[in-house]
């Protein structure tokens, strides 16, 4: 089963991985800066896009095919991993399952828990999370574009960005419905604070000051709980700030892997 991967660029291989609800092509002009610098590959997700869905729709699956998919085309070849969002959760899921394929790890709008649970407050209610659930089934469309008014609220240029990314949403197709909500189960149960520390990889972690989904003191303890991590916060940004503030992103990214 092949996954469908772009590639622009040479020099050390970054791959670029979305969330929930997109595709490979939603990184927007931040492609071509990073091309300047490295071999960058953006991924459709299993279900997105051009990649077919797969069988096993959870973390572990989703971590299982990227590896097996570059493995087979790259052999031992060691890669950074630029996360969004859930994204980012495959990324240090990935990281955590096979640390001889990821050199570093940059995580965008990342927590390790998106939902709140009994010791951990600062993230989105479980019945919010639910909600959304239960409208996916309804008008999964509908759905998709409330989401992605979520990920620019509150961000500078808001209304140019909200218009940029529903011109993005589907234009490589709608995603499967089950890759949808098979996105919001992983969204649902995943908590990694347990395997924070276990993650030796150098990371970079890039927060929004304004997001709305990942609340700033998430990402603050992402990146104080990874033993190698450094903690940047772009003011004035939401959920996505490679859309938001694209030249401040690609700077620190270039200097963090090519430190």
């Amino acid at each position: 089963m092949s996954l469908h991967i772009e590639s622009w660029g040479a020099g050390a291989p970054l791959l670029l991985i979305h969330g929930w609800g997109m595709h490979g092509g939603i990184w927007g002009n931040v492609v071509a800066q990073l091309a300047q610098h490295f071999r960058v590959h953006c991924v459709d997700l299993p279900g997105y896009g051009a990649s077919p869905i797969i069988a096993q729709y959870d973390l572990d699956g989703l971590v299982q095919r990227l590896s097996e998919y570059w493995h087979t085309e790259h052999g031992n070849e060691p890669l950074a991993l630029c996360g969004w969002s859930l994204g980012g959760q495959i990324a240090l899921r990935w990281a955590h399952h096979a640390p001889h394929q990821i050199n570093k790890l940059v995580l965008v709008a990342t927590t390790p828990s998106f939902v709140q649970r009994n010791d951990w407050e600062c993230a989105m209610a479980a019945n919010t999370l639910h909600e959304f659930s239960v409208a996916l089934l309804e008008n999964h469309a509908l759905t998709l574009k409330r989401f992605i008014a979520l990920q620019v609220r509150g961000s500078e240029h808001e209304r140019e960005l909200l218009t940029d990314l529903r011109a993005h949403l589907f234009s490589r197709g709608e995603p499967d419905i089950e890759a949808l909500r098979g996105g919001l189960e992983i969204l649902r149960n995943t908590d990694l604070r347990a395997v924070l520390p276990q993650i030796m990889q150098a990371a970079l972690v890039i927060a929004g000051e304004r997001d709305v989904l990942t609340p700033l003191a998430a990402s603050g303890y992402l990146a104080q709980q990874l033993p190698n991590a450094q903690w940047l916060n772009i003011k004035g940004a939401s959920h996505a700030p490679f859309l938001s503030h694209p030249d401040i992103f690609v700077q620190r990214i270039e200097a963090f892997l090519n430190g």
